[in-house]
């Protein structure tokens, strides 16, 4: 009777170095990264460590960072509100003349629009609402803003602009002054003898981020 015998096995032991499996990479990695952040954080104290003049520099710089993210980034969440009311007509020399005197014709002229349009839509958090108004009052014109509401964002001022479609030119444009608020009424007086013929629109800019905001096309 012949009998066979099967050759003995011999167990592989696969170093943890090549293990292959996801858990082994997964350990070896965290491991990695692990030392590398613990090393960066002991160069980063060692820098750091008996010199105030650095430690105090990094404070400052901290403040700074903190205080232009601050400026930059909050407008978008804060709304300010003001009512003003349009100006009322006055009569040149009204106060030399007496009250007899004064007749129906000579009364102040009530406010007579001379354009008008409603701010429009740039993005999600570029916008207005509300209609824009060039109003002359007594000879005084001023640019009206009724009951608006308009996303904030740092430094916005507002133009006159010869152009359309929130297109503007600063060699062309007339500049009114900075945003007076983003909700509500308010003006801004145009000076005394501008011919607002050649002016297309209002356009509301952020000067920080040289981004439209919102416009009004005028007619």
């Amino acid at each position: 009777m012949i009998t066979s015998t099967s050759p003995s096995r011999t167990a592989r032991v696969i170093p943890r170095s090549t293990c292959s499996k996801p858990k082994c990479l997964w350990t070896s990695r965290n491991s990695i990264i692990g030392c590398s952040i613990m090393a960066e954080m002991a160069a980063v104290a060692t820098f750091f460590s008996g010199h105030p003049v650095r430690i105090g520099g990094a404070a400052v710089a901290v403040l700074v960072l903190a205080g232009v993210a601050w400026y930059l980034g909050s407008p978008l969440f804060v709304r300010t509100y003001t009512n003003e009311a349009l100006p009322a007509p006055t009569t040149s020399g009204a106060t030399t003349q007496p009250t007899a005197a004064v007749s129906a014709t000579s009364a102040p002229a009530g406010p007579r629009v001379l354009a008008t349009g409603e701010l429009g839509y740039v993005d999600s958090i570029h916008n207005g609402t509300g209609p824009v108004r060039i109003v002359d009052i007594g000879g005084q014109r001023f640019v009206r803003f009724e009951d608006v509401a308009i996303t904030n964002a740092p430094d916005v001022h507002v133009y006159l602009s010869r152009e359309t479609g929130g297109k503007w030119a600063e060699t062309t444009s007339l500049y009114l002054g900075p945003l007076k608020a983003t909700n509500g009424s308010f003006n801004y007086e145009l000076p005394a003898g501008t011919d607002v013929a050649p002016y297309k629109s209002v356009v509301v800019w952020c000067r920080a981020f040289r981004v439209l905001i919102t416009w009004a096309d005028l007619t």
